[in-house]
């Protein structure tokens, strides 16, 4: 479906100004210390958080933490590339 305000045509039948709709599922990943599923409309986000209690070695000693971030998206994600 198409919708058609004013020379603005937006897919899924939204308004211009109308937000997808918003979901998030807590503690979905079963092994993960912490976990969210975000969803808007279609697109769906699984994030997840592991907790180690180590640092690289150029940390080790010196009192401060490290934080770091992965990132994978499916090759099919999207129907184009």
């Amino acid at each position: 479906m198409t919708v058609d305000r004013g020379g603005f045509t937006r897919s899924g039948g939204r308004a211009p100004d109308q937000l997808r709709p918003a979901a998030f599922t807590r503690r979905f990943a079963k092994h993960a210390e912490g976990s969210v599923l975000v969803e808007f409309g279609d697109t769906q986000v699984l994030c997840t958080a592991s907790v180690e209690d180590t640092v690289p070695a150029f940390l080790r000693g010196k009192g401060q933490g490290w934080i770091t971030a992965e990132y994978g998206m499916l090759p099919r994600s999207t129907h184009t590339r």
